[in-house]
Order: structure tokens, then sequence, then C-alpha cells
């Protein structure tokens, strides 16, 4: 087998990234754009000593599980790896996703539930980044997604993932930039003024938060006007920010966000309690599907009676401040300063008295303090938790690990470590906040 090989496959099962697996020869295959039960002809892109890459050039008989995808970018956008795949089957595959790592990575044996699936399928995505750049010879503004691996954007008019306004605000400022002298960011050259789109959507009230992450480290004249320009044009908008963010890195957001127009906040509700979402809050972008897992946390908090809670890697607190009527006391810890303080106006809004607030790393404060809690609320970002903090969890939790996940492969080798040490897992429960991709998020219950 060797680049630009032709072969005709059967596609055996999906990989952990969304490709599809199928053999040749005995060496694996992984496709593009490849479905379960699809027969297809193949091109090899690559072959390497253990595995080879390929693009499908002609699906021969296709998978009965195939279906016409709803958004006509789909084959070209890296954003939605699986809408050709019927919705229920998506379901089924993310599970088998989740059962091959606790196989592979954490060699346990456990329960995986089936996936909760998001409550919407469409319109579902309230958090909406967009890299920008510009055509060589038009100067065309261009904002969307980039295409599957490569940094090469496609200009995305219509996405049907994201709210219909967020649409028509990306395509209001790429329209209106050049009026500005406002021209897009070329990453290889670090030349350009706009670098992203990013926009907060409330699944509550429908209101937007508009930022301009602009390669600057000041504000112009001309950025100040073009941001009242967006304000004032859209109803909805409650407030237009800038970031500054002259590095040479792939990193989104800059240190510094100043509030342009407006308020430099939305409101998203979450069960019965409030949050204030900035520019640089972390806050699932599925707030429906966030919703089924809050609540799937705050019942399992119930089975006991009014338990103390340690909320780690706490963000918000919002898991702090939804179980917050479940628990005695609620102590959450989080080492980034603004969401702490994005936190502190969140308990004050909801007129919270049972949760405390610790700007701190979870495995540093863990280790200053002698006390233990009932339950523990882990939610480390996708990669996972140290040792070092599994362990100080271990010290200071009674009876209940609540481990919250977007990762399966570092929540299986997480939960291998915590059974190595005692632990025992109850169940594991897929949550679909990533419709039409390969990411599946996880709450994993586990008793100490």
């Amino acid at each position: 087998m060797k680049i630009n090989d032709e072969l005709i496959v059967k596609i055996e099962k999906l990989s952990n990234l969304g490709t599809g697996i199928a053999r040749v020869d005995g060496q694996v295959v992984f496709i593009e754009n490849a479905c379960p039960e699809d027969e297809v002809k193949i091109k090899i892109t690559k072959v390497n000593k253990n595995f080879a890459n390929a693009k499908v050039i002609e699906i021969i008989t296709p998978s009965p599980h195939r279906v016409v995808p709803f958004c006509p970018m789909q084959n070209v956008c890296g954003s939605c790896q699986m809408q050709f795949i019927d919705y229920d089957y998506q379901l089924q595959l993310k599970k088998q996703m989740v059962e091959d790592a606790m196989k592979t990575i954490g060699h346990i044996d456990v329960k995986i539930n089936n996936p909760i699936p998001s409550p919407n399928i469409k319109a579902f995505r309230h958090k909406i980044q967009c890299p920008v750049s510009q055509t060589k010879v038009s100067k065309k503004i261009l904002a969307g997604y980039y295409k599957p691996q490569s940094h090469e954007i496609i200009n995305i008019k219509y996405c049907p993932i994201q709210p219909e306004i967020c649409d028509k605000v990306i395509d209001f400022i790429r329209n209106k930039a050049p009026e500005f002298n406002i021209s897009g960011y070329n990453e290889p050259k670090h030349t350009g003024d706009l670098r992203h789109i990013i926009i907060r959507h409330s699944s509550d009230n429908g209101t937007l938060l508009v930022t301009l992450v602009i390669n600057a480290t000041k504000i112009s004249d001309r950025l100040s006007s073009f941001a009242k320009l967006i304000f004032d044009e859209f109803e909805n908008i409650t407030g237009v920010c800038i970031n500054l963010n002259n590095k040479k890195s792939n990193v989104i957001l800059g240190d510094k966000t100043i509030c342009a127009c407006g308020q430099d906040h939305i409101y998203e509700k979450i069960l019965d309690k409030t949050f204030i979402i900035g520019a640089s809050t972390f806050f699932q972008v599925n707030p429906k599907s966030a919703e089924n897992i809050f609540r799937y946390v705050k019942d399992e908090i119930s089975k006991l009676d009014k338990p103390t809670v340690l909320d780690a890697y706490a963000g918000i607190a919002a898991f702090g401040v939804v179980v917050s009527d479940s628990a005695d006391k609620v102590t959450s810890v989080e080492e980034n300063k603004e969401s702490i303080e994005k936190a502190h106006e969140v308990i004050k809004l909801n007129k919270i008295k049972n949760v405390e607030l610790h700007c701190a790393d979870t495995t540093k404060y863990l280790k200053s303090i002698k006390k233990k809690f009932d339950i523990t609320i882990l939610d480390p970002p996708r990669k996972g938790c140290s040792k070092e903090s599994l362990d100080e969890t271990l010290k200071h939790s009674k009876q209940k690990i609540i481990y919250v996940s977007c990762n399966p492969a570092t929540l299986a080798r997480d939960l291998k470590y915590l059974c190595e040490n005692g632990c025992t897992v109850e169940s594991i429960q897929p949550f679909d906040m990533f419709c039409h991709t390969y990411h599946i998020e996880n709450v994993a219950i586990i008793n100490i």
C-alpha cells in the first residue's frame, strides 16, 4: 500500500477522532467522512509504519445510517465531522467510543449508559468563535471555520448549528469592516487587524455579546467607531467588547478585554439559576444539554442528606451554584481570577449563602486544608487531572467523586488510577453536548 493507491474497502467502525476505520492486509486505514458499514473506494493520502490515511473518492454502497447533511458546507468545514450520519446512530457510535476508551485505556469494566441526546441538534451552539482572514487580491474579509486539519478558513455565511442571528452579525462585520479600514488577519505574516469574531448568545433571552479580537496593543478610533456601528445595528446585542491580542500564537484571546459599547456580559439560565457570561468566561457552548448534566449531578448529590461538597476546577462555580440547594455547604475552587470574580457576582445575583469561593489551584488548595468533603465534583480541563490532584482528592473525599469530563481518553486514564487506589466506578453517563462531532461529555459516579 502506497500513496495514491485506490482501493475498495468496508468501514468497520469509527475511531475516537471520528474517522472511519478499515483494514487492508491487516493494516489500519483511517478514512475521513466515512460511516460504519459503508463500502467505499478510497485514495491513500499518507502511509506510516502502523497505519495509513485515506479519503473517500466514491461511495459504492452507502451505510444504512448515512444521511444527507443538513448543512451544504459539511464536507469542507471542519466543525461537524459526523453530520452525514443519522443522529440516533451518532449517539450509538459515541457510546462505543467511550466503551473502547474504558477497555483499552482504563482497563476497567464499567456500565456505560446510553447517551442523553442534546435537546436541540440545530442552533444549539451558543458560543461562536470565527477566525478571520482576508483574500490576497480582492482583500475580501473571510470569516468562518477551518478546513479539517488546516488553517485555511472556509467563508461560512450560514451555519445551522448556531442561532441565525449570529450568521447575520458575522456577515455584517465581514461586509462593514473594510469601510473602517479594518483588515483581516494574516496568520503566517502576523499582519492585519481582525483575528477572531466571538459571539456569546443567551439561550434564555436571545441577547448577544460580541467580541472582536484585534492584532494590536491599543484601540484605535476607527475600531471604536466600528464597535458602535455593530452595537447600534442589532437590538439584541447588549455589548461589544474588543480583545487585544498581538501575540504570535494560536491562543484566541489576549490578556486584555475592553468593553467598547454597552455591557460586558450576557445572562444565561441553567435550571433556576442565573449566570453572568463575559467575553472570556468558560461556559458550556450548548446550555440546554448542559442543563441535563447539571440536573444529573444535582440529583446524585440529593441522594445524600445535605452533604458538604467540593466543587473543584469550578470556573464561575456553575456546579456549586446549581447544587447549592441540595448541599449543606459548597466549597468552589478555581485558579482563574476573572472566573472567581464572575462567580462572586453570580452568587450575589442568586442570593446564595452557602457557597464559599477560593481563587487557587485545586491541588495546592487541598494540600493547605485538613477537612474532608462528603462529595467532590471534578470538572477538569480536557487534559484531565494530574496524579497529584487525584491523590489529594482521595485524601479529602469521604463518599463519592463525581467526575465530569469532555475527553473519554483522559477520563479512562484517571478512572484507572482511582480504581487502582481503592475506588469503584458505579456508572458513566454520556451526554451529547457537541452534536455531529466525535466529542462526548461524560459524568462518572465513583464510590470511595
